[in-house]
């Protein structure tokens, strides 16, 4: 594990060391460790626990968020009718700020310590452990950051009335995105298409890590043109 004369030690926390790695931080992320250790992260206690989110908080924490935006629409005066293609807008506007996280934010190339730093933080830790099942949800924290701004787009892309809809939907379609990204991980389907989603995802992480940036559809990779090689995304991974 060395680059550029440094040699990262896999045994001490890692956020603070892989800055060094200078501009072969990239190269040194995308070499996995196929792992069910969790490595650690910090050495501060509290941050070390910040980084770790079990799967099922997500839908525990968020479901009743959705609901509760569900409700207040129709208390707005939205039939449940004129709720679906609402809810359904929000999970299709989702799935584009799904792909363009994890395209232009999550795999922005960096050279420098802090960039290094922060992109290890955001989404090279997993890249590097991607077995880590604590680091592959959402800490409720960093949903609730990126809340704060898709609330405040809605109200200039959609009448008010329509708000707490599209924005549940939204919230909807990202707990549909977080349990599929873990499950797409530590799960085993055995029927498409999962199946199909598991394989397309994991040819992400060991064969064309700057293609297929879409984790519950590949909708928006065949629209902007980053679908994988198609002999390599139906290989068997």
């Amino acid at each position: 594990m060395v680059a550029q004369g440094f040699s990262v030690d896999l045994n001490k926390p890692l956020v603070f060391q892989v800055g060094h790695l200078g501009e072969d931080h990239e190269d040194w992320v995308h070499r996995p460790i196929v792992t069910k250790e969790i490595p650690r992260l910090f050495a501060n206690g509290f941050m070390e626990w910040l980084t770790r989110t079990v799967w099922w908080v997500v839908p525990v924490i968020w479901l009743p968020v959705v609901f509760w935006c569900l409700t207040m629409s129709i208390g707005m005066g939205n039939s449940l009718p004129q709720l679906v293609p609402m809810v359904l807008s929000g999970i299709l506007l989702w799935t584009l700020i799904e792909y363009s996280l994890h395209r232009f934010l999550f795999h922005m190339k960096t050279k420098g310590y802090w960039g290094n730093t922060i992109h290890y933080l955001f989404h090279g830790c997993h890249h590097k452990y991607p077995m880590d099942g604590l680091r592959l949800v959402f800490p409720p924290s960093a949903t609730a950051i990126i809340c704060v701004p898709f609330w405040h787009l809605l109200h200039l892309l959609v009448a008010p009335s329509a708000v707490p809809a599209v924005f549940g939907g939204g919230l909807l379609g990202y707990v549909i995105y977080d349990c599929t990204h873990y499950y797409l991980h530590h799960g085993h389907p055995s029927k498409h298409p999962a199946k199909h989603l598991k394989r397309y995802h994991l040819n992400h992480h060991f064969k064309v890590q700057n293609k297929g940036f879409g984790i519950t559809s590949s909708l928006w990779d065949i629209i902007f043109g980053t679908s994988p090689p198609a002999k390599t995304s139906h290989q068997k991974n």
